[in-house]
Protein backbone atom coordinates (compact mmCIF):
# COMPACT_ATOMS: atom_id res chain seq x y z
CA UNK A 1 0.00 0.00 0.00
CA UNK A 2 1.01 3.19 -0.95
CA UNK A 3 1.61 6.03 1.43
CA UNK A 4 -1.03 8.09 0.03
CA UNK A 5 -3.69 5.31 0.15
CA UNK A 6 -3.93 6.04 3.47
CA UNK A 7 -4.70 9.82 4.03
CA UNK A 8 -6.51 10.76 6.70
CA UNK A 9 -8.11 14.22 7.18
CA UNK A 10 -8.76 15.86 10.48
CA UNK A 11 -10.23 19.16 12.43
CA UNK A 12 -8.45 22.41 12.82
CA UNK A 13 -5.20 20.73 12.64
CA UNK A 14 -5.02 19.16 15.68
CA UNK A 15 -2.91 15.73 16.15
CA UNK A 16 -5.41 13.60 16.63
CA UNK A 17 -6.21 9.56 16.77
CA UNK A 18 -6.27 9.74 13.13
CA UNK A 19 -2.54 11.23 12.53
CA UNK A 20 -1.08 8.95 14.33
CA UNK A 21 -2.55 6.09 12.85
CA UNK A 22 -1.41 7.56 10.06
CA UNK A 23 2.30 7.74 11.93
CA UNK A 24 2.21 4.43 12.45
CA UNK A 25 1.20 3.13 8.86
CA UNK A 26 4.00 4.91 8.03
CA UNK A 27 6.72 3.75 10.09
CA UNK A 28 5.30 0.43 9.75
CA UNK A 29 5.22 0.26 5.54
CA UNK A 30 8.75 1.58 6.51
CA UNK A 31 9.79 -1.47 8.49
CA UNK A 32 8.12 -3.91 6.04
CA UNK A 33 10.30 -2.29 3.22
CA UNK A 34 13.72 -2.55 5.24
CA UNK A 35 12.77 -6.31 6.04
CA UNK A 36 13.38 -6.67 1.84
CA UNK A 37 17.39 -6.68 2.59
CA UNK A 38 17.22 -9.17 5.60
CA UNK A 39 17.73 -12.87 4.99
CA UNK A 40 14.59 -14.74 6.52
CA UNK A 41 16.39 -16.43 8.67
CA UNK A 42 16.83 -13.14 10.42
CA UNK A 43 13.16 -12.17 10.43
CA UNK A 44 12.50 -15.12 12.12
CA UNK A 45 14.92 -15.38 14.32
CA UNK A 46 14.01 -15.58 18.21
CA UNK A 47 14.85 -12.43 19.98
CA UNK A 48 14.52 -11.25 23.24
CA UNK A 49 11.94 -9.12 24.56
CA UNK A 50 8.46 -9.09 22.28
CA UNK A 51 6.32 -11.54 20.72
CA UNK A 52 9.25 -13.37 18.75
CA UNK A 53 10.89 -12.06 16.03
CA UNK A 54 11.56 -9.06 13.86
CA UNK A 55 8.68 -10.76 11.48
CA UNK A 56 6.08 -12.27 14.02
CA UNK A 57 6.37 -8.66 15.94
CA UNK A 58 5.21 -6.58 12.32
CA UNK A 59 2.51 -9.46 12.15
CA UNK A 60 1.48 -9.02 15.75
CA UNK A 61 1.17 -5.17 15.54
CA UNK A 62 -1.41 -5.80 12.07
CA UNK A 63 -3.02 -8.34 14.19
CA UNK A 64 -3.53 -6.17 17.28
CA UNK A 65 -4.91 -3.05 15.31
CA UNK A 66 -7.39 -5.12 13.21
CA UNK A 67 -8.35 -6.96 16.17
CA UNK A 68 -9.47 -4.51 18.82
CA UNK A 69 -11.64 -2.69 15.78
CA UNK A 70 -13.48 -5.82 15.29
CA UNK A 71 -14.45 -6.79 18.83
CA UNK A 72 -14.96 -2.93 19.65
CA UNK A 73 -17.69 -3.16 16.40
CA UNK A 74 -18.84 -6.91 18.06
CA UNK A 75 -17.22 -8.92 14.88
CA UNK A 76 -14.92 -12.49 15.41
CA UNK A 77 -11.58 -11.56 15.85
CA UNK A 78 -8.43 -12.49 14.21
CA UNK A 79 -7.16 -15.80 15.28
CA UNK A 80 -4.78 -17.44 12.80
CA UNK A 81 -1.01 -17.95 14.09
CA UNK A 82 2.28 -16.53 12.63
CA UNK A 83 3.20 -19.80 11.70
CA UNK A 84 0.39 -19.57 8.60
CA UNK A 85 2.33 -15.85 8.02
CA UNK A 86 6.12 -16.39 8.40
CA UNK A 87 7.30 -15.03 5.35
CA UNK A 88 7.06 -11.54 4.27
CA UNK A 89 4.80 -11.93 1.37
CA UNK A 90 2.44 -13.35 3.99
CA UNK A 91 2.72 -10.12 6.71
CA UNK A 92 2.46 -7.76 3.80
CA UNK A 93 -0.60 -9.46 2.03
CA UNK A 94 -2.35 -9.39 5.85
CA UNK A 95 -1.39 -5.79 5.93
CA UNK A 96 -3.17 -5.17 2.55
CA UNK A 97 -6.35 -7.02 3.95
CA UNK A 98 -7.13 -5.46 6.60
CA UNK A 99 -5.46 -1.86 6.55
CA UNK A 100 -9.07 -0.74 4.72
CA UNK A 101 -10.96 -1.86 8.00
CA UNK A 102 -9.51 0.20 10.16
CA UNK A 103 -8.77 3.06 7.39
CA UNK A 104 -12.64 2.58 7.04
CA UNK A 105 -13.14 2.75 10.76
CA UNK A 106 -10.69 5.85 11.31
CA UNK A 107 -12.62 8.05 8.83
CA UNK A 108 -15.94 7.04 10.57
CA UNK A 109 -14.19 8.03 13.78
CA UNK A 110 -16.28 11.10 15.57
CA UNK A 111 -15.52 12.38 18.95
CA UNK A 112 -18.70 11.08 20.43
CA UNK A 113 -16.78 7.41 19.96
CA UNK A 114 -14.09 8.74 22.86
CA UNK A 115 -16.10 7.91 25.74
CA UNK A 116 -17.84 5.04 24.13
CA UNK A 117 -18.25 2.31 26.85
CA UNK A 118 -16.54 -1.46 25.95
CA UNK A 119 -16.50 -4.62 28.51
CA UNK A 120 -13.55 -7.04 28.12
CA UNK A 121 -14.17 -10.32 29.60
CA UNK A 122 -10.73 -11.33 31.06
CA UNK A 123 -9.59 -14.79 31.33
CA UNK A 124 -10.77 -15.02 35.06
CA UNK A 125 -14.28 -14.51 34.21
CA UNK A 126 -13.80 -10.34 35.41
CA UNK A 127 -15.27 -7.56 32.98
CA UNK A 128 -13.25 -4.35 32.82
CA UNK A 129 -14.79 -1.71 31.00
CA UNK A 130 -12.34 0.70 28.89
CA UNK A 131 -13.45 3.58 26.46
CA UNK A 132 -12.86 3.13 23.04
CA UNK A 133 -10.64 6.39 23.20
CA UNK A 134 -8.56 4.72 25.57
CA UNK A 135 -8.21 1.62 23.49
CA UNK A 136 -7.04 3.44 20.15
CA UNK A 137 -4.54 5.04 22.27
CA UNK A 138 -3.41 2.50 23.63
CA UNK A 139 -3.35 0.77 19.76
CA UNK A 140 -1.30 3.52 18.82
CA UNK A 141 0.92 3.27 21.92
CA UNK A 142 1.91 -0.54 21.50
CA UNK A 143 2.55 -0.02 17.70
CA UNK A 144 4.89 2.48 18.74
CA UNK A 145 6.53 0.36 21.55
CA UNK A 146 7.39 -2.44 19.31
CA UNK A 147 8.97 -0.19 17.15
CA UNK A 148 11.62 0.13 19.17
CA UNK A 149 12.22 -3.31 19.65
CA UNK A 150 12.62 -3.40 16.12
CA UNK A 151 14.96 -1.22 16.17
CA UNK A 152 17.00 -2.58 19.03
CA UNK A 153 16.95 -5.97 16.79
CA UNK A 154 17.65 -3.83 13.64
CA UNK A 155 21.29 -2.96 15.45
CA UNK A 156 21.90 -5.87 16.28
CA UNK A 157 22.22 -7.45 12.97
CA UNK A 158 23.82 -4.44 12.16
CA UNK A 159 21.52 -2.42 10.05
CA UNK A 160 20.49 0.82 10.29
CA UNK A 161 17.04 0.92 12.04
CA UNK A 162 13.82 3.07 10.17
CA UNK A 163 13.54 6.44 12.14
CA UNK A 164 10.97 6.76 14.12
CA UNK A 165 10.88 10.69 14.07
CA UNK A 166 7.14 12.13 13.10
CA UNK A 167 9.13 14.96 12.43
CA UNK A 168 8.92 15.30 8.44
CA UNK A 169 6.69 12.73 7.53
CA UNK A 170 4.15 15.95 6.36
CA UNK A 171 1.79 14.70 8.20
CA UNK A 172 0.81 18.41 9.99
CA UNK A 173 1.13 21.02 7.51
CA UNK A 174 1.98 24.34 8.48
CA UNK A 175 -0.27 27.17 7.52
CA UNK A 176 0.86 30.09 5.58
CA UNK A 177 -0.17 32.90 8.07
CA UNK A 178 2.29 31.93 10.51
CA UNK A 179 5.92 31.37 10.20
CA UNK A 180 8.01 31.63 13.01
Amino acid sequence: MDAGDHKLTFENGVISIKTMFEYNWIVREEWLKWCEDVPIEELLRPRIGGVGGILHTLFHVIDVEWSWIQVMLGRPDFQDSFNLYNRLEKVCELEATFRPDVLQFLRNWDESMETRAFQDTKPDGSIATYTWGEIMRHMIAHEIHHVGQLSIWAREIGKKPISANLIGKNLILPTANYIH
